[in-house]
Formats: structure tokens, sequence, C-alpha cells
């Protein structure tokens, strides 16, 4: 069966400790409708306690057992119901992810004073005041644990630095004295900093602790796999490294797919590669040609979708996705693509041949904060990925507003092939070849949005249809018995969604790629997560 992943959260899920359970009894539908594997939320104590979505990390220990930050369960549920949660889930086929964030503590539980350096930033590498005495908030020793599970404590050797100085008051990014810069992303000059009290990982008590975390995590919850917060802003040799020796030990290759915020894709590519291939990565380029699409007004080529994208360059480690908790309404990174568009993104990472694709919890059950609807038709996608999104595609990526294409099914997956058309302007048709074996038979548009049937005609050919700004599925009547399948036939007239687009384009259409400015502003955006985290604890 195809995967499909799940984040089962969104930033405003209520702070009523209730989502753990909802998830154990929620696992048998979800597997029902084609979920295979789920991102679950950070599941450690936070610095806001009970109302923490979980990025302000305080103890990665405290997985809702000790009463530290004025509560004992976290924003989520308690930790036998977190561990129930993965146990239902596991035995109803679901691989489970953890969410981890590695790069930053926050709420420490005593100051310390201590040398640092002010630093711009804009620019992180330069030096704006020299070395100077601040009181930081960098000694960790989580006293409601008392040293159950470890007895490890942080203090400011362990960090890089910090944005607040308790005496004065003042905000802005301190260098601690003795610490250098880790090989991050060079956005600011280097990025290394986030928020909170950075890690220091080039620091061998560090490194030491986190490879500990990750065995005792791994073990104690008995997780498939890990979504890896943020990791632009941590060495980019870390991961390789913990992942590796984490595998070893398990004896397993556990999944992981990091959140490397940047719509550029060589961007991606260049972590990729000095990461040497060991993790996944989301799709953010893909995202943001799905958002410019949204926000087009029509004027977007559909012919470039997929054009520079992971998908496209490295499906192997691509993780689609169309929206998450940090491009929702009013969150740090904003970039939500628009209602009518969201069928049309989820028809795309769902149902062609490549990449992993990941729902979004706020599409599948809607955002009561911000009174948004569950996506039309998503389940009804999901589903058709379940049953018919396999076999040979062909591509028709021929027009600059209506691009479709087909899958011919196999003989695994009984019934299954399909047709996709959509068009982000006006209405219209396309013909495209979904195989001989369906000749004679009847296509109808599986979401109901095109009222015309195709007929399949003897060389396998059929002609879709799809109205004004709208996205048609278009599958076999049920009843139908498929012939034998042909040798593989290329259509001349297919054209990838990958190929060269060799005629000009009209002025007004909008070719993603040549704008970046939306992606630059949000990607700039990044470094007031602390501020969003801060105003929700």
């Amino acid at each position: 069966m195809n995967k499909t992943m799940i984040q089962y959260f969104e930033w405003y899920y209520p702070a009523n400790q209730s989502l753990w359970k909802k998830v154990k009894e929620d696992a048998k539908n979800l597997k029902e409708n084609g979920i295979t594997s789920i991102w679950l939320p950070p599941a450690y104590k936070g610095a806001g306690g009970k109302r923490d979505v979980g990025y302000a990390v305080y103890d990665l220990y405290d997985l809702g057992e000790f009463n530290q930050k004025g509560t004992i369960a976290t924003k989520y549920g308690t930790k036998d119901e977190y561990l129930e949660a993965i146990r239902s889930l596991q035995e109803n086929g679901i691989e489970v992810l953890a969410d981890i964030v590695l790069g930053h503590r926050m709420g420490a539980d005593e100051k310390e004073r201590i040398f640092a350096y002010g630093h711009d930033t804009m620019d992180r590498n330069r030096e704006i005041e020299g070395k100077r005495k601040v009181t930081v908030w960098t000694k960790f020793t989580f006293p409601g644990r008392n040293n159950k599970y470890s007895d490890f404590k942080w203090d400011w050797t362990n960090f890089h630095a910090t944005d607040y100085d308790a005496v004065s008051k003042e905000s802005g990014i301190y260098r601690f004295i003795g610490k250098e810069w880790d090989e991050v992303d060079a956005e600011f000059g280097n990025y290394d900093y986030l928020m909170g009290a950075d890690l220091d990982m080039s620091d061998p008590e560090v490194l030491e602790e986190l490879d500990r975390w990750g065995k005792w995590y791994y073990d104690f919850t008995g997780v498939d796999g890990f979504r890896l917060d943020a990791v632009k802003h941590i060495e980019f040799n870390f991961f390789k490294v913990w992942l590796g020796k984490l595998r070893k030990y398990s004896g397993k290759d556990i999944f992981a797919v990091g959140e490397y915020w940047n719509a550029e894709l060589h961007i991606l590519q260049n972590y990729i590669e000095k990461s040497e291939r060991s993790l996944s990565l989301f799709d953010v380029p893909l995202h943001f040609n799905l958002h410019h699409a949204s926000n087009s007004n029509g004027y977007f080529d559909m012919r470039y979708l997929l054009k520079n994208t992971l998908v496209g360059a490295d499906p192997e480690l691509a993780v689609t996705f169309v929206d998450n908790h940090d491009t929702q309404p009013g969150q740090s990174l904003e970039s939500w693509i628009l209602e009518w568009f969201k069928p049309h993104a989820y028809s795309v990472i769902l149902l062609r041949d490549t990449g992993y694709p990941c729902v979004f919890y706020g599409d599948y059950y809607g955002i009561p904060h911000d009174k948004i609807k569950p996506v039309k038709h998503l389940k009804t996608l999901i589903e058709l990925r379940r049953d018919k999104a396999y076999g040979r595609q062909h591509d028709y990526f021929d027009h600059p507003s209506i691009v479709g294409w087909t899958r011919e099914g196999n003989s695994e997956h009984l019934g299954s092939g399909l047709a996709v058309i959509m068009t982000e302007k006006t209405k219209g048709s396309k013909t495209m070849y979904v195989g001989v074996h369906f000749a004679g038979a009847v296509f109808t548009d599986m979401l109901g949005n095109s009222e015309e049937a195709a007929l399949i005609d003897e060389k396998g050919f059929g002609t879709f249809f799809v109205d004004d700004g709208s996205v048609s599925v278009y599958c076999a009547k049920d009843g139908f018995i498929i012939g034998e399948m042909d040798d593989e036939f290329i259509d001349p007239h297919e054209v990838g969604a990958l190929d060269e687009v060799t005629d000009k384009p009209s002025e007004i259409t909008f070719i993603p790629g040549e704008e970046k400015e939306d992606e630059e502003s949000s990607d700039n955006t990044e470094n007031e997560e602390i501020k969003t985290e801060e105003q929700n604890l």
C-alpha cells in the first residue's frame, strides 16, 4: 500500500491534555482511511507547561510524568497516555514518528553570571559588543524529576548563546566566552542561534548526553522514527552521526525527516550532501509553488508546479506537504494555501508516483480557532491514493492553465488506475492515455466536480474534463473487468512535469522562481518563532 503520513496536531489544538487519548481512539479510523504513519507533536515538558505546543523545550525526559512547570501532564496528556497511544497506533499498522527538538532549551531553573559577546542579529558573524558580564538563564537541574532516567545537569558551558540578560533586561544575541558558531545555514551570516539557550553541538558532554537520551527515548517509547525540528540551525554533521549511532544500536534503518525551512532547492540539496543523505527533508520549495498558485488569481503557469522542487530533484528523500503548524494562519512562517486550491495541492502530493506525502491535521479535521473547515474531498483523495494511485505514470503538463497525469494501475491492486486533470483558471478538457487494458471503460470524476464522463477508446485514450478553477480525479466505474496490460507505452504527446518549457509564457503569467520575496520574507521570520511561542504560553 502507498505510504501516507499525517501530522497529528495544529498550533491551536486545545490545551486540554486530550490529544493522546484522541489519537488512541482514532487509530483504527486513520488506518482504514489509508494513513500508514503519524507524526505526533513533541511529547516532553516545555517551558510553558500544560499550554506549551512543545517547541520551548525544557526537559526531554519528562513525557508528562513529573510535576514540573506547574503541571504533570503536557499539553497533550500524560506519559502513560502517550505510550498507550503509540501502542494503539502500532497495533493498527501505523508507524509513529516522534517530533524532537534538540537545538535549544528554555525555562532554565537557575541563572548564571558569565562573560559574553554581543552579536548583530542580522549578521551573526559580526560582533557589535565586546566582552562583558551577563546574567543568563542556562542552568537546568530538573528538581521535579529528581534524577530519574538521567542525572545530567545543563549549564552555560553546554550552550553557545542566549538572547536575554536578566540583569540589564536587554535582549540581543549573546555568544558565550570560548564558544564559536557551528557550521549551519548561512542566513544572517550564520543561523546557529534560533531561540532560548542554544546547544553547543561541538561540546563532547552535549553529544554524549544526546546520544544517551536518543537510545533511552527510542527504547522507552518504542517509536518507529523521528521528525527533526529546525535542522538548519544545528551542526550539519550532527544528525548524520546521531542517527547513525541510533540505527546501529537498534539494528533498524530508522526513518527520519528534517525540517529545513528554505524555498531554494539548492540549499536543501547542499544539506542533503553535507549530511550524506542520512535523512529526508520536507519539500519546502513545492509548498511555495503551491502557495503561489493558490494566490495567483489565475496567473500561475501550471507547467512549473513541480519544477525546482525536492520531489522533482530527489524524490527518494522528499516528504511532500501542503501546510503545517508553522504555515497556518497566525504563525511565524504563515504561507497558507487558499481553500479553493487545497484539493489541487493534495491531488499533487497524494496521487503522483513520487514523494512521501504528509497530510496536515488542520486540513483533515479543520482549525476551529480560525473557523477553518476540513479540506473538501481530502479523505477521498487519501483513499484514492490507498486504492487507485498505482502503476506507470503519464504526464500532460503541456498547457499554462490545464495540466494532468494518469496512472495505469497494476495487477497487485485490483481496479487501480486513475486520471487527474486540474486548472487554476477556466474549464477545459485533455485527452490522456490510461492504458489499453481500460478500453471500453467509462471513467467518472470521483470528486464529483465534473459531471462529464470519459469513455476510453480501443487505444487506451480518454478525454477528461475539468470545471473552472477545479480538479477532477477520474477512475473506472466499479465492475469494469480490466483487460490485459500492454507493454510500456509512451504517448508522444506527453509532456513531463519536469520537462523544460520551450514556448514563452504570457507576460501576465507568474513563473515560480523568478520572484522569491515571499519565500525569503517567510524564511527571515523564522527567528520570530520564539515570540510566537511565548505569546501562546
